[in-house]
């Protein structure tokens, strides 16, 4: 009893505490893009010779305050309490009650039950942990692709490496050397689908940000979980591009990009695990 008791205290607890980490990624989905944009801007005006754009007011993760994107409203600390303070303003601005979007309480609430789930399966151990932290990111990095069509680096690379730490360490249960090759053959392979998919149509059919993104997965799951993810990948991607289609959802050019497809795929593999993710496409 004392160690169900045990585990259900720091499931809630992980679970809390994803909340509050779920709040601080809707500014990372929201301002990190805005972030590179900036940073880009700032870079072609500097090899132009001209005045770079823009403010030159800070502005990251930090700084300024959160504001209403209608009306300016400066949000206050307990206008920003994860799904409650939504809850109690029933979606809207308190100053012009503009509807609020929906995804800021859902975003908190999936990475609630994600690092519920992870204590849950692993407790309060550095694996448990270090599970939370691939979830929270990989979840920042499909949300932001979707948004923008960006994964940025400042994202993609710590999930490679975290990856391939917490398999030096032990913290997961693929090896280091499995791990490692699983970064080598992520990225390669989806880098000869690009050039290969490139030099027959003269398009590009990915980006950059993909082949990272499958390295990083490559390091967490190891190279034998490196088919399945893909072909898990592709099928949600295919059954969501023909779902937009019929919808007239798909946005100008056609294009959908396969971040979140990857993330989804990686998801299935933290809930499953990479043998039965195998199992279950008959390999």
């Amino acid at each position: 009893m004392f160690l169900v008791d045990t585990q259900w205290f720091w499931s809630i607890t992980f679970a809390l505490f994803g909340l509050l980490i779920g709040s601080f990624l809707n500014v990372v989905i929201y301002r990190l893009p805005k972030m590179m944009e900036r940073q880009w801007a700032d870079e072609c005006a500097e090899i132009s010779g001209v005045a770079p754009p823009g403010t030159t007011e800070p502005f990251n993760l930090m700084v300024p305050r959160s504001t209403c994107p209608h009306c300016g409203h400066a949000i206050r600390w307990y206008e920003n309490i994860p799904v409650f303070s939504y809850t109690a303003l029933g979606g809207r601005c308190s100053s012009c009650k503009a509807r609020i979007s929906i995804r800021y309480p859902l975003v908190e609430i999936v990475t609630s039950a994600l690092f519920f789930f992870c204590a849950w399966r692993w407790g309060e151990t550095s694996t448990g942990l270090i599970w939370c932290a691939f979830s929270a990111t990989l979840l920042a990095l499909a949300l932001i692709d979707w948004d923008t069509t960006l994964l940025p680096d400042d994202l993609t690379l710590p999930l490679l490496w975290l990856g391939l730490i917490a398999a030096a360490l032990h913290w997961t249960p693929v090896g280091l050397n499995a791990s490692l090759w699983g970064a080598v053959a992520g990225y390669l392979s989806l880098w000869s689908v690009y050039w290969a998919f490139k030099l027959v149509t003269g398009k590009e059919g990915m980006g950059y940000g993909d082949f990272k993104l499958f390295a990083a997965l490559g390091a967490w799951f190891g190279w034998q979980a490196l088919i399945p993810i893909i072909l898990v990948a592709s099928v949600i991607g295919a059954i969501v591009g023909i779902a937009m289609k019929f919808t007239t959802g798909l946005r100008e050019g056609g294009y959908i990009p396969f971040g979140p497809f990857l993330a989804g795929a990686g998801f299935s593999a933290l809930f499953l695990g990479p043998s039965a993710l195998q199992r279950a496409i008959g390999l």
